[in-house]
């Protein structure tokens, strides 16, 4: 009866554990690399403060257009004067209170500024392209790194994966020479080799894991999402994954990337404003001619107007409307000498814009090395892939044949465990060297323009 109990209740803490884990599953949200991509495309705060950056160089666009408009001001002021005072064609004072009242309008227009104006409207076009460009280049670099993170994430899945095969042999190795020890066939020594192997297989498993939760938070930050929130990284089909591209022609990959890249669309875009500003600059050189206008009136209570030579009070429209005035002007500001400044800005805006096109050249030779790289990286790996491959192939054998004949006594525990560790070792070179082939070949595939799905 107690066993039976003992039974149940074994069998009861099974299902909870089942139950358990299904809801740890099931609370946890699956991670495409799709999914992952749009998540950060979405929520990244460095994508959000570049939107805002080509927000307010569109506000600067639109501004530099009103810039074109004339200005228009209002102005009124009422005061009041008491106190003695003269008066006026007598040596004579008066105490005396007055409110005065004065108003007007004015209007001015630039109609010529040496084409600054225009060439400003130009430039901040030019700065709103530049920043577009920006959001690309970020958009495209984060795009990179979260495919990187998550090709790591599934090469850490496989190491822990490995790992955890690893530790079971070990386990079943230390099984066997314990077995053998109790039975006088090994001695201590065989025994601790075995334990030492069952520790490093640990020890491995360990740091795999760790690697693993460090390369998924690590695409989480990219996502904006919490720290603590389970996720699950969706592993693709590897076998779908075997033709991956492994043969590009590198002057070609160059010639399609320095058309389409983000950075070197920024340079260029950059290179493009730093020329507007010398037209900026030159503008400086040429008169200023303005047109303004206004409009205004006076009022003062002391005021008085004479009606059949007596004298009545002066009313506050009447006074308005017989005190309007009107005014235009037409001025010319000619720039005659300023210390020089102008001349020095022309040629600090020539300077800057040799500058714009150095950074470009740089920005497509740096990206031409960067290609051709990739392309040599890719054939050395596919080439180390292959040769994994048929290391792993051979360890593996050999681990069977080892296994066989430590199982019958004919050989010792450090040969074993020797074959164990050669075989832990090529497995774990053959996951790298896969996901680095396929890695390699998407980044090429990121140069081209094209889409990176696994």
């Amino acid at each position: 009866m107690k066993q039976n109990t003992s039974v149940l209740k074994r069998a009861g803490l099974i299902v909870t554990l089942l139950l358990a884990a299904s809801f740890t599953v099931k609370a946890q949200e699956r991670i495409t690399l799709q999914a992952a991509v749009d998540r950060m495309l979405a929520n990244n705060l460095n994508i959000k403060q570049a939107l805002v950056s080509e927000a307010l160089s569109d506000a600067d666009l639109q501004q530099s257009k009103y810039n074109q408009l004339p200005s228009l001001s209002a102005f009124t002021s009422t005061g009041y004067n008491f106190g003695r005072s003269l008066i006026t064609g007598t040596s004579d004072y008066l105490s005396s209170t007055s409110q005065s009242v004065n108003t007007n309008a004015q209007m001015s227009l630039t109609l010529f500024q040496g084409g600054q104006l225009r060439n400003q409207i130009i430039q901040n076009r030019l700065t709103v392209d530049v920043n577009k460009s920006n959001t690309s280049k970020i958009k495209n670099d984060l795009i990179l790194n979260v495919v990187t993170t998550y090709l790591q994430i599934l090469i850490n899945q496989d190491l822990v994966t490995a790992a955890t095969q690893q530790l079971d042999i070990g386990n079943q190795t230390l099984q066997r020479s314990q077995i053998s020890f109790d039975a006088g066939r090994q001695t201590l020594a065989d025994l601790s080799q075995a334990k030492a192997q069952v520790a490093t297989a640990n020890y491995n498993l360990i740091n795999a894991q760790n690697q693993l939760n460090i390369s998924v938070l690590v695409l989480k930050q990219y996502m904006e999402m919490n720290p603590n929130t389970a996720i699950t990284v969706e592993k693709p089909d590897i076998s779908r994954l075997t033709n991956v591209q492994t043969v590009f022609d590198a002057n070609q990959v160059v010639m399609r990337a320095l058309d389409i890249n983000p950075d070197i669309k920024l340079a260029e875009a950059r290179e493009k404003t730093f020329a507007q500003s010398i037209k900026i600059a030159q503008g400086t050189f040429y008169p200023t001619l303005s047109l303004s206008g206004g409009v205004g009136s006076t009022y003062n209570n002391r005021f008085k107007r004479f009606l059949n030579n007596t004298a009545v009070d002066y009313q506050f429209f009447d006074q308005i409307r017989d005190n309007f005035n009107q005014s235009i002007s037409l001025s010319l500001n000619i720039p005659i000498f300023n210390r020089f400044n102008a001349h020095t800005n022309v040629k600090k805006a020539k300077l800057n814009f040799q500058n714009a096109q150095l950074n470009t050249q740089l920005a497509k030779n740096n990206l031409s090395k960067i290609i051709i790289q990739a392309v040599l990286d890719l054939n050395a790996a596919d080439k180390q892939f292959q040769s994994a491959t048929q290391t792993f192939q051979a360890n593996r054998d050999a681990l069977n044949v080892t296994q066989q004949r430590y199982d019958v006594g004919l050989v010792n525990s450090l040969d074993y465990n020797t074959a164990v560790t050669n075989y832990n070792k090529s497995q774990n070179d053959m996951i790298q060297a896969q996901y680095s082939v396929i890695f390699r070949s998407k980044i090429i595939d990121y140069y081209l323009g094209n889409t990176i799905t696994l």
